[in-house]
Formats: C-alpha cells, structure tokens, sequence
C-alpha cells in the first residue's frame, strides 16, 4: 500500500511537492490497484491531499471504485490531558482534512509509556469508533508490553505499524507471537528502508565522499544508521548481492524481495511502501509483489545473511524503542 506519508514529509521540507502533479500520482497508484494510502495528522499536507485525491475518486470514478479506497492515518498527540473532548476535537480535524465523515483507519502513537494517559485516549478513541467517526483502532510503534496492556483494557486495536526489514527483524522476536495469539496484526513500514534496500546502492561504498547515491533525506540518514548498529555498510552489501540474485531469479527487483520476504513473516498483513508522489513511482515492484513466489532456497540465503547481522532488540530494544531513548 503506498504511503504518502513520510516521503511527503520529506518533499515538503525540501520544496519539491506539487499538490497537483501529487493528488494525479495517487490517482495513478490507486488506478493501479494499489488503493490505501497511510499518512499521518504531523507529516506536511498529507491528509489534505488525501482530502483533494477523495474527491478527485468520487466526481471522476465509479462508486464501486470508491469503495476499495482506504485511508489510514495517524494521530500523535502532545503529552496533555487526554480528556474526550481533546481527543474527538483531534480526530475532528484529520477527518475535516481528508474530507471523510469516518476514518478507515486511526493510527495512534504514544511518546512516553511513563504517562498512562494512553490508555484514556484509547479509551476515548474506541467511543469515537462506537459513534462512527472512527471504523478500526490500530496502533503505531508500540512495544510489546504496552500491547499486552491494552488488550488487556479491552481496546479493540486490529494491528500495529511497526518499522520491519530484513536488517530489522525485532517484531518477529518477541511481538509476532502476542499478534498470533490475540489476532492483532503487523503493519511494516521501512521495509525497503527508504530505498536502501534496492540496486541503486549495490556495489556503492558511501566511505569515499561523492562515490555513492547521496543520503539526501531524513529517512535515508535514518535507514543508514540502522544499517550501521545491524552490521555496517559492507555487510548490508552483502544482504543487497544476495538479494540481487534472488531478484535476478525472479525477474523482479531487490524492493519487491525484501517486501515480499517481510509480507511472508508471521503475523504480517501489510506493508507499506514510501512513494515520492510527483517524483517517482514503485507501481510496478508495488504489484509484481504479488505475483512473486520466494522459494526455500531463497529464504535460506536471506536468513543466513540476515542472522549474521546484529540483534537489534538487544541494540535498540523493541519495536517503537528508538523514538524513546534518551
């Protein structure tokens, strides 16, 4: 599913997004079969393009097109009083910005566990959902322990987004099997890790300045440094040779492995895939996903290179952990 989120985020620091030239791109991916879109009330325009894209769907498609477009989007309150007024007047604004009388899907993330005012905003959040301005409840990097809290409160979350990769196997420590056990389910992010994750840094060594692509975004840097506490630069090509073999194999590209590995996990239902509206576009890697079929081999060289890597929740601590650490 295509993600508007953080790669708007990006081009809207940088300047680069065009409204228009964006709302024709997501009407180009959701034309495409790739129809729900992830964004977030904090990351630039977002939810107003989504807004603007809506209406596009509704005055220029059929009706039963609109009815297999989703919008997810996510709420990250500051750390005040969750009273039921606060949260429905935040809710109030990203459905106002999207232009929809219920959101497909809430999102909520949470910055200190230290406050359990998280649970109040659930709880209120689930009143929204009663009252129909909210249809799912999810999460967003939320950690193992705090999930097990919040069902255990009742909370009807269907699934928390949590950042997955092959360099990044965390939620399938210790996460995967509460999702099992109680049907929440996993939404990646980060799967192709920005774009670090694809041909265009095979072969590169970023030690030797203006050898290599440039890190030029937040999510490329951040990506980058996951890269480095997993095994450094030349184990992770290691991973992309490896990878690109498979690639080859199939006819397809090292993007579409790497999500495809991910979507193969335990516990996983979805994966979302950064897109630049405007820029540049992933339909193609997007839908050879599904047709692609990794055999036993395949995933026995992409284990054999992943385990070599670090482990990241004895180096980070578990999913959500590297937004907490001071």
């Amino acid at each position: 599913m295509p993600s508007p989120e953080r790669d708007v985020a990006d081009q809207w620091r940088l300047g680069r997004i065009d409204r228009d030239d964006a709302v024709e791109a997501m009407l180009r991916y959701a034309d495409a079969g790739l129809s729900t879109f992830d964004m977030a009330d904090h990351y630039g325009p977002a939810e107003d393009l989504y807004g603007i894209f809506i209406n596009r769907v509704r005055r220029e498609r059929p009706p039963e097109f609109l009815d297999n477009v989703r919008g997810l989007t996510k709420w990250v309150p500051p750390p005040v009083k969750m009273t039921s007024r606060y949260v429905k007047e935040s809710i109030d604004v990203s459905r106002k910005r999207m232009d929809v009388a219920s959101l497909d899907m809430l999102q909520f993330h949470w910055w200190d566990y230290s406050n359990p005012g998280y649970i109040d905003a659930l709880k209120h959040l689930t009143d929204l959902k009663e009252e129909g301005k909210i249809k799912t409840i999810a999460l967003t990097n939320f950690d193992t322990e705090r999930l097990q809290i919040i069902l255990e409160n009742e909370i009807p979350v269907v699934s928390n987004q949590v950042q997955h990769s092959i360099v990044d196997m965390r939620p399938q420590q210790k996460m995967a099997e509460l999702c099992q056990l109680t049907g929440v389910k996993l939404i990646t992010y980060g799967t192709v890790m920005g774009g670090l994750l694809s041909e265009k840094f095979l072969d590169t060594n970023l030690a030797i300045p203006f050898a290599g692509p440039p890190l030029n975004t937040p999510s490329l840097q951040k990506y980058k440094r996951m890269v480095d506490a997993w095994g450094g630069w030349s184990q992770f090509q290691v991973l992309l040779k490896t990878l690109k073999k498979i690639a080859s194999k199939h006819g397809v590209s090292i993007p579409t492995v790497a999500v495809k590995y991910i979507l193969n996990q335990p516990a996983v239902a979805g994966s979302m895939v950064g897109v630049r509206l405007g820029l540049a576009e992933h339909i193609q890697d997007s839908n050879a996903v599904f047709s692609l079929v990794l055999d036993e081999d395949d995933v026995n060289s992409i284990q054999e290179v992943s385990s070599k890597g670090k482990d990241l929740l004895k180096v980070i601590g578990d999913c959500g952990d590297e937004y907490r650490r001071v």
